[in-house]
């Protein structure tokens, strides 16, 4: 399997800035794992939050979605490691173009 650049797709909202900071954790920590697997992991919501926080938005913005999925359609396959509206229109964006979306870490091949 060649080095791919795989986007970790999951939920960030939630209702307190904890939850959010947890969601994040979960994403980072998927994205840990697919680099110990010789992969390039792309997490949308950690090049999204800091354009959305410069520009005085709230990360419910559409800039969020919009740079995620633009990420996305630079990436060769998704982990999607939890469902929500967003990560689900990540892992479909993946599913559309035929490649790969893996839901558990497992069932990413690692890289050559």
């Amino acid at each position: 399997m060649p080095v791919l650049h795989v986007m970790v797709a999951g939920p960030y909202s939630a209702p307190t800035a904890e939850g959010r900071a947890a969601n994040l954790r979960r994403m980072n920590e998927a994205a840990a794992r697919v680099a110990g697997l010789g992969h390039v992991p792309v997490v949308g919501v950690n090049a999204a939050l800091p354009v959305l926080e410069a520009a005085g938005l709230p990360y419910t913005h559409p800039w969020m979605m919009d740079i995620s999925l633009a990420l996305a359609a630079r990436c060769d396959a998704c982990l999607h490691i939890a469902r929500s509206p967003g990560a689900d229109r990540e892992a479909a964006a993946f599913a559309a173009r035929g490649l790969p979306v893996w839901t558990r870490i497992e069932d990413v091949p690692r890289a050559e």
